[in-house]
C-alpha cells in the first residue's frame, strides 16, 4: 500500500511548466502503481481470472493487435497484465494507449474500443486499472466498476466515455487516484459520490461538465481530508463560494476546511465571475501549485497571497486582475513560475522587479506578463535574475532599449518582447545567452546593426523573430560570407529589416528550417534553388513577399509538407509553379510577372487549397472549369490579369467559396446563373470586364453576400428588385457603375441598413431619388460595433472621391459614399438625405434634378465631397453649407442657383470660381459678379471702422492745439512783457517767504511746549 510519506515525496518533485504538473504527478502515481500492485511477473495464473480476461478481450475492438499476446495459459505474461508475486492474482491492468498524440493517425490505430465487460469483476484483487487514451465511443462508464473494491488507482482519462458519471464509483473506498479527464461528453449532476472516497489523494475531472453542481461541489470536496491534488479545469463551474459559510446547507466555518493538505489546485478556464478571490483559498497554506487562469475575479492582486509560503507555481492568466503589478513579498520567494498574462495592470514594472530582487535567493524560472498593458521602460537591473529561463513581456507598451545586463541571464531559454514600443539598438550582450532557444522581437522599432557578435554563442537558438515597424529597414542584419552560424534554426521571421548580401548567404546555411518569413528585406536575388532543395522536405511555411526576387521559380522542386507559401510582390516570372505544392492550403503569388494559363487540372494538383491569390500578374487564357471543383477553396482572386472567354459555369453547391474576384480582365458572356449556388459567398467582384446581359436572379440565393461589384461592364436591363430584399440583407457595398442599366432606383435599396457604399453612376437610370434613404442605418448612425471581416483585406474598389478616381482596399470599410452621377434622374433632392450624417461623399452630378438644395445639408457633418453640378437646381445656396467643416471638394456649377454665395468657415478655403460657374444669377466672392446691394451698401463693419478713425484724428488735433494754446499763452506773455515777468516771479518769492516764516513760528511754539 502506498503511504502518505511516499506521495509527499513524489508530489514535491515540482513541475516546471503548466503542462508538466498535469503529467509529472500522474507519471509518479503510475510508478507508484508498481508498489500498489506488488507486480512481479510470475509463472502462475489463476484460471478463473484468465477466462475473465479472455471474455473481456472478446468485447474489445483491437485494430492494431495490441492484445495479440493474450494467448496461452499464463495470463501474468500478457501485455498490460501484472500479478501478485505471492498469490498469482491479477492486481494490475494497464491498457493505456502507447501513443499520446490524441486524434493522430497512430493514436487512432492503437486505440482500443468496444465495450467494457463485467467479467472484470472476477479480478477481485485488481487494485490498478488504466484504460486511458482509448476510444470507447461515448459509452457510459460501467456502473460495475464501483464493485472493484480493491481499486486504488483508476485512470479513464481521454477514453471517450460519455454520459453521467455513475455514483457507484463512490463505493471505491480504497481509491487513492482517480482520473476522468478529457471526455467532453462526461458530466455529473453532483459530486456527492466523491465525498465517500475518504482515501482519495488525487482527482482529475478536467473537462467534465459540472455546471449542474452549483456551489455544492465545494462541500463534497471538503469531505476529502487526504486530498493532495485537485484538477477541476474547464468543468463549466459557474460560481464559487467566497466562503464555505455562504453555502446555506453547510454549517462549517473557514477554520474547518478539511483538505488543507492540498498541494495542487487547478480550477482554470471555468469562466467563473466573482467580485473577489474566495477567502477560503488562502487557508490552503500548503499549496505548491495554484492555477485560477481563465476566470474573472475583477480584483486587484490580494495581499493574502503572501500566506502561500510554499507556493512555487502560480497561474493567474486572464483573471481580470487590475491595479498595480503586485509586489512579491518575502513569503513568495519560492516562486518558480508566475503567470499573470492577459490582465489590466496600471503603471510600470519597476516596483515589481525591485520586490523580486529583495528575495534572499531568487528562484524564479518563468515569468509571463504578456498582454498586460504595462507602460514602462525595460528594467535595467533584470540581469540579476540568474535562474530565469522564460521571460514573456510581449504585447505591452514597454519602451526604451534592451539593457546590456540582459547578457547576465545565463539560464534564459525564451525571451519574448514582441509588439511593444521598444527602440534603439539590440545589444551584443544578447549573444552571451548560450541557453537561448527562442528570441522573439517582432513589432518594435529597432535600429542599428545585428552582426555575428549577436549570434556567436547562441548555439541552441531555434526560433529567431525580429520585425521593424514605423521605421522600415532601420535595422540591418549583416554577416560574413565565409562564416557558418553556430545554431540550427527551425523558425526564422525577419520583417521590414534590411538583410545584407552577406547575411543572406549566411542564412542559406540553415538547412533545418521548417518555417520561414522574410518580408520587406530588400533582397535582390533569384530564388535560391540549392537552399530550397535542402529544406524542401520539412518546410511547412514559406513567406518571401515584398522583396526583389526575380527569375523563374524552380519547377522541379517538390514541397510535400508545405501548407502556406507567399511569394507575392516580387518580380518572379515564367509559368505558375503550381505542381510544386501538392499539399498547400494557402498560395499567394500576386504582384509578380507570372504568365501563361492556369493548369486545367488545378483541382487535382492542389486538392487542399483554401486560398489562391494570383492577381496583378500577366496570366492569360481561360479560367479552367476545374477550379469550380475545388471543394475547399474559399478565396479566389484573379484580378488584373489578361484572362478571356467566359467565367466557368460549373459552380456547385458543395463549394464553400467566400471571396471571388475576377475583376479587370477580358472576360465576356453572361454572368453564370450557377454562381447562385455559392451560399457562402460574401464578396463578388466581376468589375472591369465585358460581361453582358442582365444580372441573373439566381444571385439572390447567395444569402451571405456583403459586397457586389459589377461595375464597368456591358450589363443592361433594370436593377433587380431582389437587391434590397431579405435574401441579401447583409449587403454593405453595391457598385454597378458604368453599365447600361435603366429604369428607376427601387425603394427596396432602402432596406439595406448596412449599406455604406452605393455607386450607380454612369448608367441610364431615370425617375426620382428614393425618399427613404434615411433608412440606411449605417449612414445615419455612428455604428461603432461594425468590424472588419477576415476577407475584407483582399477587396479592392475604385471610387470617385473628391473629384478623382481613387483605389481603396484596406480602408474600404471606412468609406461612406453615395454616387448617382451621370444618369437621367429627375425631381428634387429629398430632404431625407440630410439625415445621412455619416456620409462622406455625395455625388448627384450630371442628372436632371430640380428644386432647391436641401436647407439642412449642413447636418452632414462628416461630408468631404459634395457634387451637385450639371443639374437644374435653383434657389439660394443654403447658409448651413458653411458649417461643413470637413468639406474639401465642392462643385455646384452649371445649375440655376441664385443669390449671394455664403461665406464663412470652410467655404472661405473653397474660393475657386469654378465651383459656382454656370449659375448666372449667383453673385459675390469668389465670382467677379457683384451683388446689386454691393453698389450702395456699406458694410456695418466698414462704417464703424471709418468712424473710429475720425474720432482718433480729432483727439490728436485737440491735444496738439491745447498744448500750443496753454503753453504759449502763459510762457509767451512772460517772455514778451518785462513788467509782468518781474511781478510774476516777485509773487512767487513773497509766497515762499510767508511759508518759511509760518513754519519757523510753528517750530518755535512746539519747542516751548516741550520744555
Amino acid at each position: 500500500m502506498i503511504t502518505f510519506s511516499t506521495l509527499s515525496w513524489i508530489l514535491h518533485l515540482t513541475p516546471k511548466s503548466n503542462e508538466c504538473y498535469y503529467s509529472t504527478t500522474k507519471l509518479c502515481f503510475c510508478l507508484a502503481g508498481d508498489e500498489i500492485s506488488s507486480s512481479v511477473k510470475t509463472n502462475s495464473c489463476i484460471e478463473e481470472e484468465r477466462q475473465a480476461l479472455l471474455v473481456f478481450k472478446q468485447h474489445l475492438v483491437d485494430h492494431s493487435g495490441r492484445l495479440s499476446s493474450w494467448v496461452g495459459h499464463d495470463c501474468c505474461q500478457w501485455e498490460g497484465i501484472s500479478c501478485n508475486n505471492s498469490t498469482g492474482h491479477v492486481v494490475k491492468m494497464d491498457l493505456r494507449n502507447p501513443s499520446d498524440d490524441i486524434y493522430g493517425e497512430v493514436w487512432r490505430n492503437a486505440s482500443l474500443g468496444g465495450k467494457i465487460n463485467a467479467s472484470l469483476l472476477s479480478l477481485k484483487r485488481l487494485n490498478y486499472l488504466d484504460l486511458s487514451l482509448n476510444s470507447f465511443d461515448s459509452n457510459q462508464i460501467p456502473k460495475f466498476i464501483g464493485e472493484l473494491k480493491s481499486l486504488q488507482y483508476l485512470n479513464l482519462s481521454y477514453a471517450s466515455f460519455g454520459g453521467e458519471i455513475p455514483s457507484s464509483l463512490g463505493n471505491l473506498s480504497s481509491l487513492n487516484f482517480l482520473d476522468l479527464e478529457g471526455s467532453h461528453n462526461l458530466s455529473s449532476k453532483n459530486l456527492n459520490w466523491l465525498s465517500h472516497l475518504s482515501s482519495l489523494k488525487y482527482i482529475n475531472l478536467r473537462r467534465v461538465d459540472l455546471s449542474s453542481t452549483g456551489v455544492s461541489w465545494a462541500y463534497d470536496i471538503n469531505m476529502l481530508p487526504s486530498l493532495l491534488e485537485l484538477h477541476l479545469s474547464s468543468c463549466q463551474i459557474e460560481s464559487i463560494p467566497l466562503s464555505l459559510q455562504s453555502i446555506n446547507f453547510l454549517p462549517l466555518s473557514l477554520q474547518r476546511i478539511n483538505f488543507t493538505s492540498l498541494l495542487v489546485l487547478d480550477m482554470s478556464h471555468n469562466g467563473i465571475k466573482s467580485s473577489s478571490f474566495p477567502s477560503w483559498f488562502f487557508n490552503l497554506t500548503n499549496l505548491v501549485t495554484l492555477d485560477l487562469s481563465g476566470n474573472d475575479f475583477g480584483d486587484s492582486f490580494p495581499s493574502e497571497f503572501s500566506n502561500f509560503k510554499s507556493l512555487e507555481n502560480l497561474y493567474l492568466t486572464g483573471t481580470g486582475l487590475k491595479g498595480q503589478i503586485p509586489k512579491v513579498s518575502g513569503n513568495l520567494c519560492k516562486l518558480k513560475v508566475l503567470s499573470l498574462s492577459w490582465n489590466n495592470f496600471d503603471g510600470g514594472i519597476e516596483e515589481f522587479w525591485r520586490s523580486l530582487s529583495n528575495c534572499p535567493s531568487n528562484t524564479l524560472e518563468s515569468l509571463y506578463l504578456s498582454h498586460c498593458e504595462i507602460e514602462s521602460q525595460f528594467p535595467v537591473f533584470l540581469g540579476m535574475f540568474k535562474s530565469l529561463q522564460n521571460l514573456d513581456l510581449g504585447e505591452n507598451n514597454l519602451w526604451g532599449s534592451i539593457p546590456d545586463s540582459i547578457g547576465n541571464l545565463s539560464s534564459l531559454r525564451t525571451l519574448d518582447l514582441s509588439n511593444n514600443k521598444m527602440n534603439g539598438s539590440i545589444p551584443e550582450s544578447i549573444g552571451q545567452l548560450c541557453e537561448l532557444v527562442s528570441l522573439l522581437l517582432l513589432g518594435n522599432s529597432w535600429e542599428g546593426i545585428l552582426t555575428e557578435a549577436h549570434f556567436i554563442n547562441l548555439t541552441r537558438l531555434q526560433d529567431f523573430e525580429v520585425e521593424n515597424i514605423d521605421r522600415p529597414t532601420s535595422l540591418i542584419l549583416d554577416g560574413a560570407y565565409d562564416r557558418v552560424p553556430p545554431f540550427k534554426l527551425f523558425r526564422i521571421f525577419i520583417i521590414n529589416c534590411r538583410i545584407s548580401p552577406g547575411f543572406w548567404v549566411w542564412l542559406q546555411t540553415q538547412t533545418e528550417l521548417s518555417d520561414i518569413a522574410l518580408q520587406g528585406n530588400g533582397i535582390s536575388d533569384s530564388i535560391p534553388e540549392e537552399w530550397l532543395l535542402k529544406i524542401s522536405s520539412q518546410l511547412t511555411r514559406l513567406y518571401l513577399p515584398y522583396n526583389h526576387f526575380h527569375g523563374n521559380f524552380p519547377s522541379h522542386l517538390k514541397f510535400p509538407n508545405l501548407a502556406i507559401i507567399d511569394l507575392s510582390h516580387n518580380q518572379l516570372e515564367g509559368p505558375l509553379p503550381l505542381w510544386c505544392f501538392p499539399n498547400v492550403d494557402y498560395l499567394y503569388l500576386e504582384g509578380n510577372l507570372f504568365s501563361g494559363p492556369i493548369s486545367s487540372n488545378i483541382d487535382q494538383m492542389m486538392p487542399k487549397l483554401e486560398e489562391l491569390l494570383l492577381d496583378e500578374n500577366h496570366l492569360n487564357g481561360t479560367i479552367p472549369p476545374s477550379i469550380c471543383k475545388m471543394q475547399k477553396l474559399q478565396i479566389l482572386s484573379l484580378r488584373s490579369n489578361q484572362f478571356s472567354g467566359e467565367l466557368p459555369h460549373a459552380w456547385n453547391m458543395e463549394s464553400i467559396m467566400v471571396f471571388l474576384d475576377v475583376g479587370q480582365n477580358n472576360l465576356s458572356g453572361k454572368i453564370p446563373t450557377s454562381l447562385g449556388v455559392l451560399r457562402s459567398l460574401e464578396i463578388l467582384k466581376l468589375n472591369d470586364n465585358n460581361f453582358g446581359g442582365e444580372i441573373p436572379d439566381a444571385l439572390q440565393n447567395c444569402s451571405s453576400l456583403r459586397s457586389i461589384d459589377l461595375g464597368d461592364n456591358k450589363l443592361s436591363g433594370k436593377i433587380p428588385l431582389w437587391i434590397g430584399g431579405s435574401n441579401v440583407s447583409k449587403l454593405s457595398r453595391l457598385r454597378l457603375r458604368s453599365n447600361y442599366f435603366s429604369g428607376c432606383i427601387s425603394q427596396q435599396l432602402c432596406n439595406l441598413q448596412g449599406l455604406h457604399i452605393l455607386d450607380l453612376s454612369h448608367n441610364n437610370l431615370s425617375g426620382t431619388i428614393p425618399m427613404c434613404l434615411d433608412n440606411l442605418t449605417s449612414l445615419v448612425n455612428d455604428d461603432s460595433s461594425s468590424y472588419e471581416y477576415d476577407y475584407d483585406v483582399w477587396e479592392q474598389a475604385t471610387l470617385t472621391i473628391k473629384g478623382e478616381e481613387l483605389v481603396y482596399n484596406k480602408t474600404l470599410d471606412l468609406v461612406k459614399s453615395i454616387d448617382l452621377s451621370s444618369n437621367n434622374l429627375q425631381g428634387e433632392i429629398p430632404e431625407e438625405i440630410s439625415s445621412l450624417i455619416m456620409l462622406g461623399t455625395l455625388n448627384l452630378s450630371m442628372n436632371q434634378l430640380i428644386g432647391k438644395i436641401p436647407s439642412k445639408v449642413g447636418n452632414l457633418r462628416w461630408l468631404e465631397t459634395l457634387d451637385l453640378s450639371h443639374n437644374h437646381l435653383s434657389g439660394q445656396i443654403p447658409q448651413s453649407l458653411s458649417s461643413l467643416t470637413f468639406l474639401s471638394h465642392l462643385d455646384l456649377s452649371y445649375n440655376n442657383l441664385s443669390g449671394r454665395i455664403p461665406t464663412g468657415n470652410q467655404l472661405q478655403t473653397l474660393n475657386f470660381s469654378s465651383i459656382y460657374v454656370g449659375n448666372q444669377w449667383l453673385c459675390g466672392v469668389p465670382l467677379s459678379t457683384k451683388c446689386p446691394e454691393d453698389v450702395t451698401f456699406i458694410p456695418k463693419d466698414a462704417k464703424e471702422e471709418n468712424e473710429d478713425g475720425k474720432d482718433k484724428l480729432w483727439l490728436y488735433v485737440s491735444v496738439v492745439l491745447g498744448f500750443i494754446i496753454g503753453f504759449w499763452g502763459v510762457c509767451g506773455t512772460l517772455i514778451l512783457k518785462t513788467s509782468w515777468r518781474y511781478a510774476y516771479f516777485q509773487f512767487f518769492d513773497d509766497i515762499k517767504d510767508k511759508v518759511a516764516l509760518a513754519i519757523a513760528l510753528k517750530v518755535a511754539r512746539f519747542k516751548m511746549f516741550l520744555f
